[in-house]
C-alpha cells in the first residue's frame, strides 16, 4: 500500500472528524520518506477529490462530509445528475438528483463535488443535492450556430445541455460569419450572472449545408476526424505480411478450418472461430482474436492515439477507426487465406455449457473461409439446397455451432441474464449521403451464434486473470437503483405483471417478465423501459459482478481493432504468457496505476461515441422523414409525458404528439399509469397503445419529429367544413345532415373562446 492509499485508508476508517495537515501527519504517526512525500501525496489526493479540504483548512473524505464526487449528467431541461465516482458505502452506486437552481455553474459532464440535502425520503427515493465545487470543466470546446452584430456575438449550442448561450467579443470572431456553425473554446468559464465567454477556432461551414451536420455531431463529442502525422508515420513502418521470426513460440494453428462471421460490409474482422466434436461428446471451441497488442506496443504513437480515441465510431455514413487503416483492414484484420497473428482462448465445454477447462495462448491463424451472418442464416435455417451443396464440408461444424450456440444461450437463461432482443436500426444512404430507407435489422441465429461465443470467451479470460491477481480492465454492471424498479414495477402492473420484490431485484426477475411478455404488443415498451431503468456497463481495473449477463466475471477481450480495453486486455494477457502466467511486482504497480484513469476514460470515450451514434442515426431519420410531411401512419405509443405521447412507427422512428395538438379536450397527465385522461372525453392514450398518427412537421436542425393524432385531424377537418363562407355547404354531413351535437356545440364555441385559446396554447 503506497502513501496516499494510507492516507485515504486511515482518513476513512480511524480519523473520528476533519483533521488539519499537522493533525494528520501526526495521528498517521509518519516518519523518514513517508514524512517527505506526505504533502505531495496530499496535494494529488486534493486535486483527484479523494480527500476534500475545508474552508477551515481541514481534510477529510468525501463520504463522511456528506459530499459525493462525480460526474454531473446534464438534461436539456435544466436538471441533472451526479453520477458518482465510486460507489458509496451507504448509498452503493446511486446517482444523485440536482435541481437547475444547484447547478452552481458546472456544465455537462464537468467532474464535481456536490453536497447533500438532508431529509431526503428514503424507501429507495434518489438523493438529492447541490454542486459546490467544480473540479474540472469538460467542455473547452462547444459547437454551435453564430449570431453576431458589429460589436459582440454569441454561440448557440447545438447541444440542449448547454444551457447558456457562450458570449464572443468582437476581437474573437474570428472568420466567423452570422449564421455559421463554428467551434468555440471557452476563455473564461461561466460565473453566477455571467455566462462563459469564448473564441471562435474553427469554421465548419454554413448552417444548412450539406453533411454539415454530421460534422458538428462530431465536432461536439471531440471526435477525431484525421491521424497526427506521426501516428499516419508509424503505421506505414508496420509491416503487411507476417514473418518466419514472428511465428516463433506460437502455437501453429493454420490447418484449422477456422472461419469468420460478420456483416457483408465489414472491414475489420478481428474475431474467428472453430469447433470440433471431442470423443467424449463435448465440444471445442476456439476463438482467435487478432493479436493487435503485437503491432501496437505500449507508449507508441499508435498506442497514445489509439488510447485517446478509445474506441472506433460507426456513424450512419462512416467509420472514424480507432487505428490507422493500414492496421484495422491490413494486418490486424483476420482476411481469409492469409497468415494472422491471433491471441487464441480454447475452451472445452460441456453439455450443460460449462467450460470444463480452457487454455489461452498467442497464436497464427489462417481463416479458411469467410462466411457472412446473412449466408449462414440462408444455410442453417432457410436450409436452401444450392448453398448447402456449395458450403457441404462446412455443414457439420455449422450445424455444431448452431447446437453449442443453443447450449451457451440456455446456460446464461438458466443462471438469470437477461436477454433483450432489439432490432438495430440501419440507416442505407446513397452517394450524397441522402437517406433512401431505415431498415431494421433483426438478430438471427447467425448473429446469435457469435455472440454466444464471444461472451463465453471474455467470462473465461476474465475469471482467467482474475483467479490469478494478475491487473486487468473488467467490463462490469452495477445493479439497478431501487427507485427505478419501483418505477417499472408501476409500469408493469398496467399490464397485470409484476416484480416481487423491486427493492431486491435480480437479472432472473427481470427475465421472467420478457418471458411472459414475449410475443404481446406490450413487449416492445415494456423491454424499452426495462432497459433505460437499467445502469449503463462500464470499465474498471476492480472486477465486479456483470448484473445484466447474470456474469460473475467479464471482460472484453474480443474486439482489439476497434475497443481499447480489449488491447489492453491482450497486452497484459501476452505478458503474463510471456512470464510463465504471472506479472512481477514492479509491473503490477504500475498496472495498478494506470489501469484506473484508462478504465474511466474509456468508458467516457464509449459513451460519446454511443451518444454520436445515436445522434447521427437521429438526424438522417428526420431527414428520411421530410418527405412524409402530411402522410398517416400507424403506430405504438412508446413513452407518454406530461407534455405529450412519444409514438415509435413500424421502422423504429419515433415523433412526438405534443398535448397543444390534442385540442378535443384538456388532458391530464396520470404519471402510475402512463397515460394521458381526457376531462370531458375520458380517452385515454396510454403506453402501448396502438394510435394512427399524421406527420405534421420535421425539424432537422433539432432533429425532431412531430406527429398530430389522426383522429384529431380529422376532427378538425370536419370542424373547418362549418358554414361560415361556403353557403352552398352549410350545416351539411355526408348525407345533408347536421352532425350530431352540431348546435351544442356552436353554443360552446360561442360562450368558452377563453378556454379555446387556452388549449391551443398549451
Amino acid at each position: 500500500m503506497d502513501l496516499k492509499e494510507k492516507i485515504v485508508a486511515f482518513m476513512r476508517t480511524e480519523a473520528y472528524k476533519p483533521l488539519t495537515v499537522e493533525e494528520l501527519a501526526g495521528e498517521m504517526d509518519l516518519q523518514g520518506e513517508e514524512m517527505s512525500g506526505f504533502w505531495e501525496a496530499l496535494r494529488e489526493l486534493e486535486e483527484a477529490a479523494l480527500i476534500i479540504r475545508t474552508r477551515y483548512g481541514k481534510y477529510g473524505v468525501p463520504e463522511r462530509m456528506n459530499l459525493v464526487v462525480g460526474r454531473l449528467s446534464l438534461s436539456s431541461k435544466g436538471f441533472g445528475f451526479v453520477v458518482p465516482d465510486a460507489p458509496d458505502v451507504s448509498e452503493p452506486g446511486k446517482d444523485v438528483f440536482i435541481p437547475p437552481g444547484g447547478l452552481l455553474t458546472a456544465m455537462h459532464n464537468d467532474r464535481v463535488v456536490a453536497r447533500l440535502n438532508h431529509g431526503q425520503p428514503q424507501d429507495g427515493k434518489r438523493r438529492e443535492g447541490e454542486i459546490i465545487r467544480i473540479l474540472e470543466r469538460a467542455n473547452n470546446r462547444i459547437v454551435g450556430t453564430f449570431e453576431a452584430n458589429q460589436s459582440y456575438g454569441f454561440l448557440i449550442p447545438d447541444d440542449g445541455r448547454v444551457a447558456r448561450d457562450i458570449f464572443i467579443a468582437r476581437k474573437d470572431f474570428g472568420e466567423a460569419k452570422n449564421g455559421n456553425k463554428v467551434v468555440v473554446e471557452i476563455i473564461k468559464w461561466p460565473e453566477k450572472k455571467r455566462s462563459a465567454e469564448g473564441k471562435v477556432v474553427e469554421v465548419l461551414g454554413n448552417k444548412g449545408d450539406s453533411g454539415i451536420e454530421i460534422l458538428s455531431i462530431i465536432k461536439s463529442h471531440n471526435l477525431p476526424t484525421e491521424f497526427p502525422p506521426e501516428v499516419e508515420e508509424a503505421a506505414r513502418k508496420v509491416p503487411a505480411a507476417i514473418s518466419a521470426e514472428e511465428i516463433d513460440g506460437r502455437r501453429d494453428l493454420r490447418q484449422l478450418p477456422i472461419v469468420t462471421i460478420d456483416g457483408e460490409d465489414a472491414k475489420d474482422l478481428d474475431d474467428g472461430v472453430h469447433i470440433e466434436r471431442l470423443p467424449n461428446g463435448r465440444y471445442l471451441l476456439g476463438v482467435h482474436i487478432a493479436d493487435v497488442s503485437y503491432y501496437v506496443r505500449e507508449n507508441t504513437p499508435l498506442d497514445r492515439e489509439a488510447r485517446e480515441r478509445g474506441t472506433s465510431v460507426y456513424l450512419a455514413d462512416r467509420v472514424l477507426p480507432m487505428l490507422p487503416q493500414r492496421l484495422s483492414n491490413g494486418i490486424c484484420s483476420l482476411n481469409a487465406g492469409e497468415d494472422r497473428l491471433a491471441m487464441t482462448a480454447q475452451m472445452e465445454i460441456d453439455a450443460r455449457g460449462q467450460v470444463v477447462s480452457y487454455d489461452i495462448f498467442p497464436s497464427v491463424i489462417r481463416v479458411k473461409r469467410r462466411l457472412s451472418y446473412t449466408l449462414v442464416r440462408r444455410i442453417l435455417v432457410d436450409e436452401e439446397p444450392a448453398l448447402c451443396e456449395e458450403y457441404q464440408e462446412l455443414l457439420p461444424a455449422l450445424n455444431d455451432m448452431r447446437e453449442l450456440c443453443h447450449i451457451l444461450r440456455n446456460r446464461r437463461l438458466r443462471r438469470g441474464a437477461i436477454d433483450f432482443d432489439f432490432p438495430e436500426i440501419k440507416v442505407k444512404l446513397d452517394e450524397n449521403g441522402r437517406p433512401l430507407d431505415i431498415l431494421k435489422r433483426v438478430r438471427t441465429l447467425s448473429e446469435s451464434i457469435i455472440e454466444e461465443f464471444m461472451l463465453v470467451a471474455n467470462e473465461t479470460v476474465a475469471e482467467h486473470l482474475y483467479l490469478r491477481h494478475i491487473p486487468s480492465l473488467y467490463r462490469i454492471h452495477e445493479e439497478p437503483e431501487e427507485e427505478k424498479m419501483v418505477k417499472l414495477n408501476r409500469l408493469l402492473h398496467n399490464f397485470g405483471q409484476s416484480l416481487r420484490k423491486p427493492d431486491k431485484i435480480t437479472p432472473m426477475a427481470l427475465q421472467k417478465v420478457l418471458n411472459r411478455i414475449a410475443g404481446r404488443p406490450e413487449e416492445r415498451i415494456i423491454s424499452t423501459v426495462m432497459l433505460r431503468s437499467l445502469k449503463q456497463a462500464r470499465y474498471d481495473a476492480v472486477q465486479a459482478s456483470h448484473f445484466g449477463l447474470a456474469a460473475e466475471f467479464y471482460t472484453h477481450f474480443t474486439s482489439p481493432i476497434r475497443r481499447y480495453p480489449d488491447l489492453i486486455v491482450h497486452r497484459i494477457l501476452r505478458e503474463s504468457f510471456l512470464a510463465g502466467g504471472r506479472i512481477t511486482g514492479k509491473r503490477k504497480e504500475k498496472l495498478n496505476a494506470v489501469l484506473p484513469e484508462i478504465a474511466a476514460h474509456s468508458s467516457e470515450r464509449e459513451r460519446a461515441a454511443a451518444e454520436a451514434e445515436r445522434e447521427t442515426v437521429d438526424l438522417k431519420k428526420v431527414e428520411y422523414m421530410e418527405q412524409f410531411v402530411g402522410d398517416e401512419f400507424t403506430g405504438i405509443i412508446s413513452s407518454v409525458t406530461a407534455f405529450g405521447i412519444f409514438v415509435e412507427l413500424d421502422n423504429g422512428i419515433e415523433g412526438l404528439v405534443h398535448v397543444s395538438s390534442m385540442d378535443d379536450d384538456y388532458y391530464q397527465y396520470l404519471e402510475e399509469r402512463y397515460a394521458l385522461l381526457g376531462e370531458r372525453t375520458r380517452k385515454v392514450y396510454q403506453i402501448g397503445d396502438v394510435v394512427k398518427v399524421k406527420l405534421t412537421k420535421v425539424n432537422t436542425e433539432g432533429r425532431t419529429i412531430d406527429f398530430a393524432l389522426a383522429e384529431l385531424s380529422h376532427q378538425k377537418k370536419l370542424e373547418r367544413k362549418r358554414p361560415d363562407k361556403d353557403k352552398e355547404s352549410r350545416g351539411r354531413t355526408r348525407k345533408n345532415e347536421k352532425p350530431k351535437g352540431y348546435a351544442r356545440n356552436k353554443k360552446r364555441k360561442k360562450a368558452m373562446p377563453a378556454m379555446k385559446r387556452k388549449a391551443k396554447d398549451r
